[in-house]
Formats: C-alpha cells, structure tokens, sequence
C-alpha cells in the first residue's frame, strides 16, 4: 500500500495511509497487522485521519518494508469485532451532541424557549426522584430532582438546565469508562485456542485447526482442557468448572446427552462432545454479560463509597433546612441544597477502579474484579509456585537417561504421544523435544488417564505405561528399576527435573528437565520487598536440591520442596489464620487449590486452564515484572481513592459553609459542585502509571 511519512523521531513513526476513507473495520486491521509485526511495540490508527502511528524497536526499513508490502485483501486478517473502536467512536459522538446542544441553545435560542426546553428535560430527573420518595428511600435521585425543581420554582432555569447538562455529561462518561473496561476485560478473557483433537469415524484422533471445525464433529475434551466450543456429550464422563457461565462454585458432571459450553474447563475425566456451535458463536457476549452482572465488579471501596454517598443525602436535605431555618433566605439554603458528596462519590470510585482495570490489560494483566486489586495493595505475603513462574515457562529437556534395552528415540516417541493430550510446561518440552528430532508420534495407546500432579497412565500394546513424578511412579505404582542399573540411576544429575518413565513395571527412561530461573526472577523478588511484601515464599514438587539452588538464586524469605497440592493450599489458610494477606502465583493443575484459597489467585497465561480460570488475576508469561506492574497499579488504586476522599469531602464541605454564609449564589454552588465533580471523575480516568 501507498504511504506517506508525515513524521519521525528515533523508534516512533507517524505514516499516513493513501486511500479515499478508512472504514473502522480497516483501521482494525491495519492495527493488528502492525502490532504483529516483530520489534513493533505499540500501534494507534485513525480512521477519520487514515493516520498510523507506529512504536518500534526494529529497523526503519522493515517497518517501511511491510508498509508496502500491506494489502487488505491478502493480509489474512479479520476485523476485530470487538476492539473497541466502534464504542469509543459512539461516545465522542454522544459527548459532542451532548455539549453543542448545550451551546446550541444558549447562542441561538431565547431564555422563554430555552425555559420550556429545560422544564420538559428535568422531567425524567422529577420522576426518579418521585420513585425514591414513593420507595421511602432518601436517596441522590431524590436530591438531584429537588435542585432541579427549586431552581426552575425561584426562575433559575439556566442553573437548572446546568445542573442537567452536568449530571448527564456524567452519566456519559461513567458509562464510557464502565463499557470501555467491561470490554477490555472481556477480550482479555476470550478463549486463546487455536487447534483441537477430533475424533474421526474410523475411531482415530486427529489435532485440527478450531477454524476447521464443523457442526457435529465430535472434538475430544479431557483433564485439564477448556472446551473450545458448545455442544453435547456423546460419550465419556467428566466434572466440568463453568464458573465463568453460570457462577456455580463447584464443579457439574457430565455424561453422555449433558450440554456443555465454550471457556469451560474439565477438572477430571474425559468426554467426545458433538459440536452444535462452531466458533465465533457469542462466547465473547457471554463473557460481557458475566463482567457486567458479576459482584466481583465491586471492590470494598466502591461499596463503601456507595453506601456512604446515600447515607450522606438526608443530611444535605437537614442542612438546607437549617440554613433556611436559621437565616431565613431561601437564596442561602438553595446553596447548601446545589452541593452533595454522593454524586462525585458514586463517580469517581467506580471510574478509578475500572480504569485501573482497563489499564491492566495493557501490561498484559486480566483482572477479574476490583476486589482483586484491593486484596494486592493490602497483601504482605505471596507465595510463588516454582516451574513456569520463577523459572521460564518453556523448559527444555536437558538428557533422557535409559535404561534395559530402550533407546532415546523410542522413549521421546512414546513420551510425547502420551504428554501431548495434557498441555503442562513439562509436557510442552517433552513434546517440542520430540519435534526437534523430527519423531512421528502416532497414537499408539489406549485411554489416557491424568493423575493431578502425579503423572499418566495408560497402556501400549496392553501392556501399562507410566510417566510422572518419583513419588507416582515409584512409590504409588512400584515400578523397578532394572537389575544392575542402580548405580546408572543414582548417577543421574540432581540439578534437573526428571519425569520418570516406566513400562511394564520396569523403569525405561528417565527424562532430565532443565528448568532455568527467568533471568528477571531475582530482580522481581526484590522490588516486590522494596513495594511492601515482608514474606516471598516458594513452595515445588521437586527435589529438596533443586528447590533450594532456585530459592537461592531468586532471593525468596523461604521456600518447601516435595509439597503435593493440598499442602500449598494448607500453607496459604494457615498464614491468613494468622492474620496475613496472601497471593499465590502459579500455572498449574496442581496450583488450582492453593489459588482458590489465596486472598488473590494469579496464574499465568500459558499455564492450565483451570488455573487461569480458578486464579482472580493472570499476568502475561513473558515477564514477571508484570507482578510489579500489578503491585505498583493496586497501591496507586489505593491512594488515588483515599485521595479522592479528602478531596470530595473537604471541597464539598467549604462550599456548603461559603453557602450558608450567603458568599456563594445557589448558581455557583451547583456549578462548582459539578464541575468539581467532572474533573474528579475526569481525573479518575486517567493513567497510574503515566510516570513510570
């Protein structure tokens, strides 16, 4: 495509697209298009300029290259539905209407027709305010309707038609801010799943694109798994997590006739579902509704503001009446009457927990409630699982020992075909292994079955095969190791995870996994001290070597090596029991119960899907200074509310006493009460982190 460069500085290039008009759903696709490209860092598109600008860290020319490379037609990319651009493009629009009316009718109409415009619109605010009175309830609808219909009844029509103008300039962008962060969430939370195992009529599975599924193809789910689309089960038995649907805490059994859901997850069992709605088919409506219907939306903060903004109201009628009752002057109470906490109350708390929310998504953290953030300013205590958090999420294998008459390549085949169905860190580098060395593994085993945090088991020309932790296959499935190898085994090194693989009862391999620490473990652990953390624990299943060479690089306050599940989930009840706030970091299966149990759960991306949909909060796994991010996000939160307070409060409070004194008109009071209010809120939307 045709570009011209309008401007650019190192690293940042403002281009303009040379075409007629720029739809919206161009404009989508020309901002993905450059956002995936490598060393691209950021992306703005204008679609009423047809401008980009571009944020790169890659060279001039390849930004330039794949400028002109870019057609619509062969890019391969599908407009985003959901990207927002449509919403915000709705509410510049509500916002400009809404302010050239305002100026509309105080330049071109006289103050006779301006009156009757304003007595027609104050309508609705008089009813809400007749349903709260008629409720017994004393409420800010009810003070709203009472400034509006004093200042029409005394012939302040324009300081009504203010007050209206400022409550609905409000509204508009509450409602923008609140739409805004329910959608980014949402698409933070979409399904991420790009291929699925089918079952083929001859009885065989073959792993497909999702974008190929058709109507009643019959897709395999099993532990672990999201479901990747709706549908019904045809076979197999499973307990299913649908929390995100429908809100049960508890997992629901499914067997064969049961309708299941897209973004569910399987905890236990495995099952074939015949698809009944192919991709695409509203799950991301559904994940809206849930963001907007859910509880989890409100922090203690915005409750408390709630609660306080409505207990407030009475005694702003009780003020007006003493001001009147003391002084006599209608003037003078009608001041107090203009001025109210609730209205920047109700406002500004909302709109600063959602855009802490909304400006998350852009470090590549989905918070599911502001709660959540809350929990982490307050938090002293975070305990980190070890494989996939404080060490790369893509281990490697490092060496497969063998022992009887097995050899590598054998062993890699049989290892992957097994680990492939149970997506895991460890199983991805068994598998990615496999792929180096160019080894076909075809299904050569019956069922599968997952033993959490343990291991596989399954059997290969009906004889059983193992693969998993010492503890499985050792001790719970008394595999041998073969005769006269003891001493090969013991040999094996220490520093690296192993998956013990055994056949038959005889030990036949095992495979040593490297587990590097993230090289920006140690520096993460230490500026989460300097933010307010006094106790960093990590707790593993490996060995209690390799526990304490990790604990020791990364700089955690403690750690527990050998812990099964429970015992990180009982670690976490026990220091809230004393009094702590704990956040619990993990991937896996294995780490759901513990993430469950935390203040606030927070898992990885790439980890299992239970956990993701278990944990409250999921970072990004490319770099754990993302939990950085959070913490110093959560405290801004903080202070900005309490902030806001004092503000509120303070401001409030000196305009009713310059009220009572007859210092300020009724007109003033209302207009700076409102407009405080506005730029409160207004404030409330801005960035956290603007100077980080």
């Amino acid at each position: 495509m045709k570009c011209t460069i309008l401007h650019e500085s190192k690293g940042r290039m403002r281009v303009h697209l040379e075409q007629f008009r720029m739809t919206m759903d161009q404009a989508d696709i020309v901002s993905q298009y450059l956002s995936g490209l490598d060393g691209v860092a950021e992306v703005s598109v204008s679609e009423r300029t047809g401008n980009a600008v571009i944020r790169y860290s890659t060279s001039r020319e390849a930004i330039i290259q794949a400028l002109s490379v870019f057609h619509y037609d062969d890019c391969g990319i599908e407009p985003d539905p959901s990207s927002g651009r449509a919403l915000t493009r709705e509410f510049q629009e509500k916002l400009f209407f809404h302010v050239a009316a305002l100026v509309g009718k105080r330049l071109f109409l006289p103050l006779p027709v301006r009156s009757v415009i304003t007595a027609v619109n104050s309508v609705p605010y008089i009813m809400e305010g007749l349903k709260s009175l008629v409720k017994g309830k004393i409420e800010v609808p009810l003070l709203d309707a009472t400034s509006i219909s004093l200042s029409m009844a005394t012939g302040s029509f324009d300081t009504a038609g203010s007050i209206m103008f400022l409550l609905g300039l409000s509204e508009i962008l509450e409602e923008w801010t609140h739409r805004k962060s329910v959608e980014d969430l949402a698409r933070s939370m979409s399904l991420n799943i790009d291929q699925v195992w089918v079952k083929l009529p001859d009885g065989e599975e073959l792993l497909m694109p999702l974008k190929d599924v058709q109507s009643q193809d019959h897709v395999i789910v099993r532990t672990s798994n999201t479901i990747p689309l709706d549908g019904v089960v045809v076979s197999g038995e499973m307990s299913v997590n649908q929390s995100s649907m429908t809100g049960e805490s508890l997992p629901v059994a499914k067997e064969a006739g049961d309708m299941v859901y897209a973004g569910t997850v399987v905890e236990e069992g495995e099952c074939v579902i015949e698809v009944r709605n192919t991709a695409g088919s509203g799950r991301y409506d559904r994940i809206v509704k849930m963001i907007e219907e859910s509880e989890r939306l409100k922090s203690d903060t915005e409750n408390r503001a709630v609660a306080l903004a409505d207990g407030l109201v009475p005694y702003s009628f009780l003020a007006t009446g003493l001001t009147y009752l003391f002084t006599r002057n209608l003037t003078r109470a009608m001041a107090v009457l203009m001025v109210d906490y609730s209205c920047a109350l109700k406002l500004s708390m909302p709109i600063s927990v959602l855009s802490a929310m909304r400006e998350a998504t852009r470090y590549k953290i989905s918070v599911k409630g502001g709660k959540f953030m809350e929990q982490i300013a307050k938090a002293d205590t975070i305990v980190f699982d070890k494989t996939g958090t404080l060490t790369y999420s893509q281990p490697q294998v490092a060496e497969i020992v063998t022992f009887g008459d097995w050899n590598e390549t054998e062993v890699l085949r049989l290892a992957a075909c097994l680990e492939e169905h149970y997506p895991h860190s460890i199983a991805n580098a068994v598998v990615e292994e496999a792929k180096k060395r160019h080894i076909d593994h075809e299904e050569k085993h019956s069922k599968v079955e997952y033993i959490v945090a343990h291991g596989i088991a399954s059997s290969i020309d009906g004889i059983k095969t193992v693969i998993g932790s010492y503890h499985f296959v050792f001790e719970d499935e008394q595999v041998k190791i073969p005769e006269g190898e003891q001493e090969k085994f013991d040999a094996i090194d220490d520093s690296n995870s192993h998956l013990y693989f055994a056949v038959g009862g005889m030990l036949a391999a095992v495979i040593c996994i490297s587990d590097p620490v993230r090289a920006e473990a140690p520096s993460v652990i230490r500026k989460l001290k300097e933010l307010g953390f006094s106790r960093i624990v990590m707790m593993t299943g490996d060995s209690e070597r390799t526990a304490a060479s990790v604990a020791q690089q990364v700089g955690v306050d403690a750690y527990y090596s050998e812990v099964l599940p429970e015992d990180k989930a009982n670690y976490v009840t026990k220091e809230q029991k004393a009094g702590h706030t704990v956040l619990m970091l993990g991937d896996g299966i294995n780490d759901s119960p513990a993430l469950a149990e935390a203040d606030c759960g927070i898992a990885v991306s790439d980890g299992a899907m239970i956990a993701r949909e278990i944990a409250d909060v999921t970072i990004a796994d490319e770099n754990l200074s993302a939990l950085v991010t959070l913490k110093t996000l959560s405290d801004r939160l903080e202070d900005r509310t309490h902030r806001n307070y004092r503000v509120i409060m303070g401001f409030n409070s000196a305009l009713i006493l310059l009220g009572i004194f007859g210092i300020l008109t009724p007109n003033i009071t209302a207009l700076l009460h409102n407009g405080s209010t506005l730029l409160i809120s207004m404030n409330a939307m801005t960035d956290y982190l603007k100077d980080n």
